[in-house]
């Protein structure tokens, strides 16, 4: 039993619940809402394997899967998929001590305890990490990054054992690399890597490590297979990525020098340490110069060491790696810049720097590097603190970059939720169109917002113009066929709600607004499969309930208005209205009028000064018994 290892173990992973251990009740943050809330997917296990296109799960069937699992548990409860998060970066750390410990041990004997355990703890708790684990969905990293190191860890074992052991250490490090390739596309490098350790450390040679282990090599190529199929199930993630995201190459590569540099910076000092970067791309100027002299310095430094310091080389050209897909010429166009692309490039810096210590202080490296580890968990403590709420972390991503527009935008979709607070949503909506004059979810949302504060003309002229930006946004067909309605036209509204449902036939909002439109022009028979279709897909819009419970109502069938309705109070208990039509229904039934009282009665409880229910009920009160 190697009980320095395990007793090394538990402390990173008890240092890490420590550092993560209050992250448990954050709330669903921003793209979480599509991936984890919005996504039918995860509903059930048998079509996790199918993610929806316009999400961050998007083409990465294994990271929908774990969803999955966590949905089973806990439905939309965070707690479940925060542990999960947090395990998962608790193993990765593990596997990387195992890495790098079992690469130093042949070299440096006792002193590569020391080194991996020290390298182990700053990438586990460095704050850099937070967004890879704190932020739910972006789990494809960590959950990615955490296969990555798999890949290579079973594969450093599987090339010393012998014997049964051998063929399954190797049988897992393409199993990992294949749970990899369908987590997220930066797993892309890992097989190139493997190779490139086992001619640093192992074989001596790219030649001869394909003469001892080209099966190996075979197996892992092959994942890139899985990987193919995945990309193209995602459609570019839903236009959003590669070449064909209207995204000019060589911008996006000025773009992205500046930002490894500016990741480089945020691994030796991490602050500010910013949500959302937005999707700006840099103006081609000479400042941009010193950052792509500062990359094509680094990547000349790298092809030196491969060749004259291979194991220096090996974490630099690791380093790029990783980073190749997602930051070099193939554009991410919504996300030029994100701190969760450093996950797991951080493991190469930091076990660099352990390495330049160890040879500055040799026996001192362990107390200092404890040392860094204690600052590094309280600022990731600290910066765990900005995402409690989405109101922390977007003020505090305009805080710090407040030219980013969708910090503005989603800054303002979070106080447009929150009663009181409708003008403070108006004016982040407002600096977001300033911005972007053609950021059509802003107009849409601020056309809302206008709405709530009765400002009508206004809002249905914001959601015109977003739909001259963007014909095809659904929300912004229903939220202007609302608008019409609650200004009497009615008639125009309805070509809205039905475009609304061909751009979005699951939208079940649009099914029972649509509803409301026909049964309040006197077609209530054609409303019902509509407040239905809403129910099937949004079973807890107890808004249908009702509705539908209405329109039955108007029909006769009174009966089945008082389930609808019962249905709805089941949902929502404290909802008076529903109450109070319930009470009206009931009156209707001989023999349920003791019903009905008791249903007015509860109304009065809610709204005691609802002077149409005190009438009522006064008229019926002493009922016959």
């Amino acid at each position: 039993m190697d009980w320095p290892a395990l007793a090394g173990g538990a402390v990173l992973a008890a240092l890490a619940v420590a550092a993560y251990g209050r992250t448990f009740s954050i709330p669903l943050i921003f793209d979480d809402e599509s991936s984890i809330a919005n996504n039918t997917t995860i509903r059930h296990l048998g079509t996790a394997f199918l993610p929806p296109v316009d999400s961050t799960v998007s083409g990465r069937p294994a990271a929908n899967l774990s969803l999955a699992a966590n949905y089973a548990v806990s439905g939309t409860a965070v707690g479940s998929y925060h542990a999960v998060n947090l395990a998962i970066h608790i193993l990765a750390g593990l596997t990387l001590f195992g890495i790098v410990r079992r690469t130093l041990a042949p070299r440096t004997g006792a002193s590569a305890f020391a080194v991996a355990f020290s390298a182990s703890l700053l990438w586990t708790l460095h704050p850099l990490q937070t967004e890879s684990v704190t932020y739910i969905v972006q789990r494809a990293e960590s959950l990615m990054g955490l296969f990555y190191l798999l890949t290579l860890y079973c594969f450093i074992r599987g090339a010393g054992a012998g014997g049964p052991g051998r063929f399954w250490w190797l049988a897992a490090s393409v199993f990992a690399c294949l749970l990899g390739m369908g987590t997220k596309e930066v797993m892309v490098s890992a097989p190139l890597v493997v190779l490139l350790y086992d001619r640093t450390f192992l074989a001596g040679g790219f030649r001869e490590a394909f003469r001892r282990r080209w099966r190996l090599y075979a197996g892992l190529a092959a994942t890139w297979l899985i990987l193919a199929l995945v990309v193209l199930s995602g459609k570019g993630r839903g236009g959003n990525a590669g070449f064909g995201s209207g995204v000019a190459w060589w911008r996006y590569a000025l773009t992205q020098s500046e930002a490894i540099a500016h990741y480089l910076r945020l691994c030796f000092w991490p602050h500010p340490l910013i949500f959302d970067y937005g999707s700006a791309l840099v103006r081609p100027s000479l400042g941009v110069l010193p950052y792509a002299l500062l990359i094509m310095a680094m990547v000349a430094a790298v092809a030196w060491a491969l060749v004259r310091r291979p194991a220096i080389g090996f974490l630099g050209a690791s380093f790029f790696a990783v980073l190749a897909a997602s930051s070099s010429v193939v554009p991410v166009a919504t996300e030029t810049m994100a701190e969760h692309r450093m996950y797991l490039p951080l493991a190469a810096v930091a076990v660099l720097v352990v390495l330049g210590i160890h040879r500055w202080l040799g026996r001192g490296t362990l107390p200092l590097c404890l040392a860094l580890v204690a600052v590094l968990s309280w600022a990731t403590w600290e910066r765990n603190e900005d995402y409690r709420s989405n109101e922390a972390i977007w003020s505090d991503t305009v805080a710090k970059l407040p030219e980013n527009e969708r910090a503005q935008y989603n800054l303002g979709c979070f106080l447009q939720k929150t009663p009181g607070r409708l003008d403070e949503a108006v004016a982040h909506f407002q600096e977001a169109l300033r911005l972007r004059p053609d950021y059509a979810d802003a107009d849409c949302n601020l056309g809302a917002s206008l709405a709530s504060l009765g400002r009508m003309p206004e809002a249905i002229a914001r959601y015109k113009e977003a739909l001259r930006l963007k014909p095809g946004l659904a929300e912004a067909h229903n939220d202007l066929g609302n608008a019409l309605s609650s200004t009497d036209r009615t008639q125009e509204a309805i070509p809205h709600y039905e475009e609304a449902l061909r751009l979005r036939p699951d939208y079940a909002e649009a099914h029972n607004d649509l509803g409301n439109a026909l049964s309040s022009t006197g077609r209530a028979l054609e409303a019902i499969p509509h407040y239905e279709e809403a129910l099937r897909l949004r079973p807890d819009l107890y808004q249908a309930n009702y509705n539908l419970g209405n329109a039955l109502n108007a029909l006769g069938r009174t009966p089945e208005a008082i389930a609808q309705y019962e249905q709805a109070l089941r949902i929502r208990p404290d909802d008076a209205t529903i109450h109070f039509y319930l009470a009206g229904a009931l009156l209707r039934i001989p023999g349920r009028t003791g019903e009905a009282v008791a249903q007015l009665r509860e109304v009065l409880r809610l709204e005691p000064d609802n002077d149409r229910a005190r009438r009522i009920l006064a008229r019926i009160e002493p009922f016959p018994q």
